[in-house]
């Protein structure tokens, strides 16, 4: 299941785009990330990750008066710009909107692959009680292969759930990707803990991607940053300004971590106890 074999993968070079969004302007934000894609082809990036709800920006207000109505698909025109600039380069681009989900909308996280077509429509699966009103939470895990790494998606408030990332490392996972919409003040502080935890925990490579600046009542935070499997920080953007952080995935690195790191191998190997018993000091 996990990766072990000494026949060893070329790295893998990802970028994190942390972006400044217009609320509701779906032109301008395509239009930034497919140059963004373009700017990470330019330093040799296969894969990219923008934040959650990219290409609407996170704005409250906006998405309370437009949603269901203002909700996207993922083969509509707003993501042209998208699928071109990848057609173009070859990168493979994960880029976030609200999707059509009957009454509501989702919370999609859209894999457009370096030939411009859909690769996969990830739709958030734990929502907070404020998204509840607008979003229905999807059901259904995504893995993509790009150049033989299996990457595992997630959004946000998914990384809350420990269960989450580790059911993308037991079917194989070597890195979770995911964009998120973290705030200045206790949404930071929760942001610099769950994602190298998540990536200590699992022994896998964790590719977080945020907003900066504002947008309407939020500050977001950025941030954005790429862990390593031992949890370790490889690379990470500044608090202020929109940047695109890039790295490479070591399968190396990967396999030297989980020969140290055996919770994976040892979770498989352990009986669950069927209660956890009291101890009285």
């Amino acid at each position: 299941m996990f990766t072990t074999e000494t026949t060893l993968r070329a790295p893998l070079r990802v970028a994190v785009a942390q972006t400044v969004a217009r609320p509701g302007d779906t032109v301008h934000n395509a239009a930034e990330a497919a140059a963004t894609i373009a700017r990470a082809a330019d330093a040799g990036v296969r894969v990219v990750q923008f934040p959650e709800l990219s290409l609407t920006g996170y704005e409250p207000g906006w998405l309370t008066s437009h949603l269901p109505a203002g909700a996207l698909t993922p083969d509509g025109p707003e993501l042209t710009a998208v699928r071109e600039a990848c057609r173009a380069t070859g990168v493979t681009a994960v880029v976030g909107a609200p999707t059509s989900a009957g009454t509501k909308s989702a919370i999609s996280a859209i894999a457009v692959g370096g030939d411009g077509g859909i690769l996969a429509d990830y739709r958030k699966s734990r929502l907070e009680e404020h998204e509840r009103q607008l979003f229905v939470p999807g059901t259904q895990c995504c893995t993509l292969t790009v150049d033989g790494w299996r990457l595992a998606l997630g959004t946000c408030y998914d990384a809350s759930f420990p269960e989450h990332a580790r059911a993308a490392a037991r079917s194989g996972a070597d890195a979770y990707l995911c964009g998120g919409a973290f705030v200045r003040g206790d949404s930071d502080h929760r942001r610099s803990v769950y994602f190298p935890a998540r990536a200590l925990e699992n022994t896998f490579y964790v590719v977080f991607s945020n907003f900066v600046g504002p947008q309407g009542p939020w500050d977001f935070c950025g941030r954005s940053a790429i862990y390593g499997p031992d949890g370790r920080t490889l690379a990470e953007a500044g608090a202020r300004e929109a940047e695109l952080v890039v790295t490479d995935l070591d399968d190396a690195a990967l396999v030297a971590t989980r020969r140290g790191l055996t919770m994976l191998r040892d979770l498989d190997d352990a009986a669950a106890p069927s209660a956890m018993s009291s101890c009285v000091v």
